[in-house]
């Protein structure tokens, strides 16, 4: 009987090749072996025009980092679910039954993902178990095979950058390899550990009071599009002042409150668009413009297509087209 690393190791690269085959050089691998080194950069920089399952991708018994750039994807399992929306990272670990994941349609995506096999785990980790998370321990302790995921948080602004260094090293060629898996040690390090049980590290605490108020400030945006609130009536809202809120925002969103109502617009209105709710007036309308020249230049801008032509590519309404050609046929033969 075969033993679980070398079934692992036989099953990673088709694993790999079929669940990211219909995206082609949107995916590469950035350095490092799953099988032969234990870890694995990965970045990928894709547009889908349908919804993409890219939970072929997950090596079994693996832990994955996901870092999220662009484009909003899920990965759910029995015990837990993670929404990577643009500019969020989170952790899973992939046993049975198989993760469920998916990545949104007619979306660009970009985002690194780090996999760590148990046996790196185990090598680097033998004497820090207290302070880990419960899904990495459980690996530690060869007890893991469920499938185990851990909710998305937002990137600060120093995980950020972490994501350019990963994808352009600041070494020479001969010395990636070491800073690499220093690298790789870095994200263990800021994603798989927690603080002991009712403890809070201090700037851990800063970073959630700021994440805190972002949030809240996203929220209260993605519920006002049409008729958003001030700037300083936001800053207000969330116990700040207008400058600081500008900057926190910048920080930890990665863009300007701005660009950010500007995006939540353009979402809403694909959504709007996509599910046949409305159409492209109306869609304009209900995300806060009020010139459908404007509108459509944005809309083109964010997406590629004028919102008039968006809505026939997506799944939903090819769906409802073939749902309607059935329809006619069936009165057709009727009549």
């Amino acid at each position: 009987m075969a033993s679980k690393k070398s079934i692992i190791g036989s099953a990673a690269p088709f694993v790999e090749a079929a669940a990211w085959q219909s995206v082609g050089q949107g995916w590469r691998q950035l350095f490092g072996s799953f099988q032969n080194l234990g870890f694995s950069f990965e970045w990928h920089d894709f547009w889908s025009d349908e919804e993409l399952n890219w939970s072929r991708s997950f090596h079994p018994g693996s832990i994955e980092i996901c870092l999220n750039l662009a484009g909003h994807g899920t990965v759910a399992g029995d015990d837990g679910r993670a929404e990577f929306a643009p500019l969020t990272a989170g952790f899973y670990r992939a046993g049975a039954p198989m993760l469920a994941a998916t990545r949104r349609a007619k979306e660009r995506h970009q985002f690194i993902t780090v996999e760590f096999a148990p046996e790196f785990l185990r090598q680097h980790l033998i004497f820090e178990k207290n302070g880990l998370h419960p899904m990495v321990r459980e690996v530690l302790a060869g007890a893991a095979h469920d499938s185990t995921v851990a909710p998305a948080q937002r990137l600060t602004s120093a995980q950020q950058e972490i994501i350019v260094r990963l994808r352009r090293p600041p070494v020479a060629i001969s010395a990636q390899a070491f800073w690499y898996q220093v690298r790789a040690l870095d994200l263990v390090a800021e994603f798989l550990f927690q603080p002991p049980d009712g403890e809070e590290f201090f700037c851990t605490r800063q970073q959630r009071v700021v994440r805190e108020r972002v949030d809240k400030v996203m929220a209260i945006l993605r519920e006002t599009l049409a008729e958003p609130p001030p700037l300083e009536e936001l800053a207000k809202r969330v116990s700040s002042s207008p400058f600081y809120l500008s900057r926190i925002f910048k920080q930890e969103a990665g863009m300007t409150i701005t660009q950010f109502l500007r995006q939540a617009r353009m979402e809403r209105a694909a959504e709007l668009l996509r599910t046949g709710r409305c159409n492209v007036t109306e869609a304009a309308m209900a995300v806060g413009y009020s010139s459908l020249g404007h509108f459509s230049t944005t809309f083109q801008q964010t997406f590629g297509c004028c919102p008039g032509l968006y809505p026939f590519a997506t799944p939903t309404q090819k769906s409802l087209n073939k749902h309607h050609e059935k329809v006619g046929v069936e009165s057709e033969n009727l009549n």
